[in-house]
């Protein structure tokens, strides 16, 4: 992509929020640098001190679960007027009748529910005329959450990613956080880097340090280099994909001959 829109996505709805981060993905236009699910996460990802995310702009929905009853998605929109810093914000919602106040707040976009290809590729259009010339990126970065904390991490940090008991999470030298992704949305967001293993498993390549068994009994160990032997995480790979895993991490390496 060249020089892609970043963006955000806060959306209380597990599929909805995958839904849109697929298609803003998918469009070559976008790559979602956070999706989050309550105001007080996003607030946390746009005005934390240091702020935690860079974005070009902010798919807001109205109502979203858990907010106090006279707070909604134009909450966020009215308390990031006027800040240097803010994002465009578009508003992504199954309800019409916010539109003339969303606009009167600057909103570029107004998308209803249920989103489509074709219109949220205007919308991004649409942002990307709006958006300032560029300056130097910022290194993409992941949000994840530790309990009520949200945790910023690079990508060349990032170990895995799991999904297990239809929750996702992300591993790194520091430990294992909570995203609210699902692993087709992280492979549509960043999946370049990342070699899927297991219907239950993404791996980063550059942390793989051992590929033990074959077959049925492959398995991987995956860390930091350097780090403690006994440390990382032990992945078993899935039948079906083992030659394909191997010989992946086979494919730009010298030292062992391999019979």
């Amino acid at each position: 992509m060249n020089n892609p829109i970043r963006a955000l996505v806060v959306e209380d709805e597990w599929p909805a929020r995958n839904y849109l981060v697929e298609l803003l993905e998918s469009s070559g236009l976008a790559e979602v640098a956070g999706a989050v699910g309550t105001l007080d996460e996003a607030r946390q990802a746009l005005e934390g001190d240091p702020p935690g995310l860079a974005v070009d702009a902010a798919f807001v929905d109205v109502r979203l679960e858990g907010a106090a009853r006279s707070e909604t998605g134009l909450t966020l929109v009215r308390g990031m007027l006027g800040r240097p810093a803010a994002p465009m914000f578009v508003l992504a919602t199954a309800y019409e009748n916010h539109a003339l106040e969303a606009f009167d707040l600057g909103v570029v976009d107004y998308l209803l529910k249920p989103f489509t290809e074709e219109r949220v590729e205007r919308c991004l259009a649409r942002v990307k005329a709006r958006r300032a010339p560029a300056s130097p990126a910022a290194p993409p970065r992941l949000v994840a959450r530790r309990k009520r904390a949200l945790v910023f991490l690079r990508l060349d940090e990032v170990w895995a990613f799991e999904s297990a008991e239809r929750l996702a999470y992300v591993h790194t030298a520091h430990g294992r956080y909570e995203i609210d992704l699902s692993l087709s949305a992280v492979e549509a967001s960043i999946g370049r880097t990342l070699l899927r293993v297991h219907r239950s498993w993404l791996v980063n390549v550059e942390h793989v340090r051992e590929l033990e068994g074959y077959g049925s009994e492959t398995e991987l160990l995956v860390g930091s280099p350097g780090a403690d032997p006994r440390g990382g995480v032990r992945i078993a790979v899935s039948r079906d994909r083992a030659q394909a895993v191997r010989e992946a991490l086979l494919s730009a390496t010298m030292g062992v001959r391999i019979r």
